[in-house]
């Protein structure tokens, strides 16, 4: 990188420059000089030194340091006549000669040059700050996409060596990742104090706060300029109580006290102003110059456009938080199958919104399906192609396929989305490639679990009175590999257990193996207090396992299961003879009454003639028939027949076919799965006030 542009002179040496030294009481009288203010100044040692006389601060106060043109007699010894000189002096105030002692003299020191290396060496400094300021500039400026800290990091940037006070104002749309109206005058413009920083000595305790909204200031030619990107100099602050409209009520919140220059510049971007910088100086001596103005022009520009793309990057991630949550379930649900709840978190405490999601299916005869999956990369790419592996997961599991056979179906259209993306634009297709996915049915009934992984991690089982174990699936590959089979693991699962489904950023990290990792969580699952619900425990789980900032992000499902009494299912075997119809619908009503639940006798003893007659007549047996109940009734009619059962509408002279019809209009709902023996049809109908 080359060297930065300059914007004031720079000396081509550095020549030394020569200061004397002179320290003085309260009255004025020298207590000590050194050798070269005998050649400036006619002071000698215990008398007054009528020249600096008028520098001293009056007795009693703490001021300095100060700066001052002063002029003296010229002359190489005290008392010999010579031209006038002007020499620049600076008052420090030195200790107390006892301190802490009540009614001790002040000492004074005065540090003396002439006034020609003064200017030289403002010079130098003011070439200093800018050449500084340029060069930290390109070095800070746009490493961040976060608006607040681009704030923050410009302020710093500013103070103390450029100005002794910047404030950095936000239009309030800025803030939200939205773009800011085009205005016209600067009375319209609103902001809201975003960033702000001081040198030790400023006192700045009236200014408004970080956080707060600027008052309205009125449209007036001073600010104008600021409405096209241009800066404002002002290298008298007494200008702006003249000039800026305010009310001196609120001009204390904008203007800092004893401050005597000041430069505002516009966070200008597109023809936007996103906000305004604003620099005091009151401690350093000179007043702000045009030197200064550009360069400050030139620093907030790249500002501007840091501020402007942190913008952007806060609406697209506010689109895609928004998104990502309207597509996750809610994160609690009850039904009679089980208790879950489920936690999202982007990584890195929001900023990399992802792919990671979970669901929670309600299925057929009171099952429930669980699904977590993780998508490859971050940001909108990634979460549109979680939502079309969630809604495709949805979709295959309301055909009630097992977990496996929906893996297959879910890789086979991941290669099919894969091929199209050859030819298109989106990335969401290849942001599918490689994703994760774990899909687990419960059946509340048979206690039984079964589950199919591609790729991703198996599930953790907390069953009550034992220790928290990782079930033992065997792993497919990742979706979109394609011609690998999804084997289905089985496992019983006792009343009350805990599953916890998680994507493997929860147990993975950049500095531990995943190993580490399920370690961890399978520690915290065992402390898991089984009293405490499992919101409590999802966050317990997220403070032990967890970073403070993820590198990846993370959802989690934690499912407490229920199971059916023995009191709530009624199961028959039933031959294939089609004199035992009457039987079964004789079994059904005599089961109703048992569970006081005559009224839905006449249509659940329709339903079981109608589907037990066609189980005997097209499949033979043998023939299952069972009832549930909970907040539903469920009537299941099974048979060893592979065969899909079709609805159609039986024409007038037909003397069959009306069947299925029937059932489908005196139901609530119905529908048709392949077990492995089989397949199995089942109707729902509520029960009570309670609806599916």
């Amino acid at each position: 990188m080359g060297e930065p542009e300059r914007r004031g002179p720079k000396p081509a040496s550095v020549p030394v420059i020569e200061t004397a030294a002179v320290v003085l009481d309260d009255a004025g009288v020298v207590m000590a000089r050194s050798e070269l203010a005998a050649t400036l100044l006619e002071c000698s040692p215990g008398q007054a030194c009528v020249s600096l006389l008028g520098l001293l601060p009056s007795v009693g106060t703490e001021e300095g340091p100060a700066s001052r043109l002063v002029t003296v007699p010229g002359g190489d010894q005290a008392g010999q006549e010579g031209p006038v000189a002007s020499l620049v002096c600076t008052v420090v105030r030195l200790a107390a000669d006892t301190p802490g002692a009540s009614g001790a003299a002040a000492q004074w020191l005065v540090l003396v040059a002439p006034a020609e290396n003064a200017v030289e060496a403002a010079e130098r400094d003011a070439w200093r700050r800018r050449t500084g300021l340029s060069h930290a500039a390109a070095e800070g400026i746009g490493a961040s996409l976060d608006v607040i800290e681009m704030a923050e990091t410009l302020v710093d940037l500013l103070v103390p060596d450029f100005a002794d006070l910047a404030t950095v104002d936000i239009a309030e749309q800025v803030l939200v990742g939205d773009e800011p109206p085009h205005l016209d005058t600067s009375g319209d413009v609103r902001l809201r104090r975003t960033a702000a920083a001081q040198s030790p000595e400023i006192s700045a305790e009236n200014l408004l706060a970080v956080g707060e909204a600027l008052p309205p200031v009125t449209d007036s030619t001073l600010m104008r300029p600021l409405m096209k990107g241009l800066p404002v100099l002002v290298p008298d602050v007494a200008v702006l109580h003249a000039k800026l409209g305010v009310d001196p009520e609120n001009l204390r919140l904008l203007v800092p006290s004893g401050a005597h220059s000041s430069v505002a510049v516009p966070l200008y971007a597109r023809g936007l102003i996103l906000g305004c910088v604003t620099v005091w100086r009151s401690q350093l001596p000179s007043a702000f110059s045009e030197e200064d103005a550009a360069l400050l022009q030139d620093v907030v520009s790249r500002a501007a456009l840091g501020v402007d793309n942190a913008r952007r990057y806060t609406k697209e991630h506010r689109s895609v938080v928004a998104l990502q949550r309207s597509l996750l379930p809610r994160s609690a649900l009850d039904s009679a199958a089980a208790e879950t709840v489920g936690v999202y978190q982007p990584a890195g405490g929001g900023v990399g919104v992802g792919g990671d999601w979970f669901d929670v299916i309600p299925l057929p005869s009171l099952r429930v399906g669980f699904v977590v999956g993780d998508v490859v990369g971050h940001g909108l790419d990634a979460t549109a192609a979680m939502a079309r592996l969630r809604t495709a997961v949805q979709a295959l599991a309301d055909l009630d396929l097992d977990p496996g056979e929906l893996l297959t179906h879910l890789d086979d259209l991941v290669l099919g989305l894969s091929s199209e993306e050859m030819t298109g634009d989106s990335r969401s297709e290849t942001a599918m490639l490689g994703a994760t996915c774990l899909y687990a049915v419960y059946d509340p009934v048979t206690r039984k679990c079964t589950a199919a992984t591609a790729g991703h991690p198996p599930p953790a089982l907390l069953s009550p009175g034992d220790e928290p174990a990782f079930v033992g699936t065997v792993p497919g590959p990742p979706l979109g590999v394609g011609g690998m089979p999804f084997e289905v693991t089985e496992f019983a699962v006792q009343p009350g257990s805990m599953l916890a489904f998680f994507t493997d950023g929860l147990v993975d990290s950049r500095d531990g193996d995943i190993d580490e990792g399920m370690e961890r969580l399978r520690s915290s699952l065992a402390g898991a207090d089984p009293s405490r619900s499992l919101g409590e425990i999802s966050q317990r789980i997220f403070d032990s396992v967890l970073p403070q900032e993820p590198a990846d992000d993370v959802a989690l499902l934690l499912v407490r299961t229920h199971a059916l009494s023995s009191d709530q299912v009624a199961e028959w075997e039933l031959e294939p003879d089609l004199s035992l119809v009457a039987h079964a619908r004789d079994l059904v009503v005599g089961q109703l009454g048992d569970w006081e639940l005559d009224e839905l006798s006449f249509v659940t003893e329709l339903v079981v003639s109608e589907l037990v007659t066609n189980a005997i007549r097209y499949a033979g047996g043998p023939v299952r028939l069972r009832l549930i109940r909970d907040r539903v009734l469920v009537c299941e009619v099974s048979d060893p027949s592979s065969t899909q059962p079709r609805l159609r509408r039986a024409r007038e002279s037909d003397e069959g076919g009306r069947g299925l019809f029937l059932v489908a209009q005196l139901t609530d709902r119905w529908g048709c799965r392949f077990t492995g023996t089989g397949k199995t049809i089942w109707t729902e109908q509520p029960i009570g006030g309670f609806l599916v």
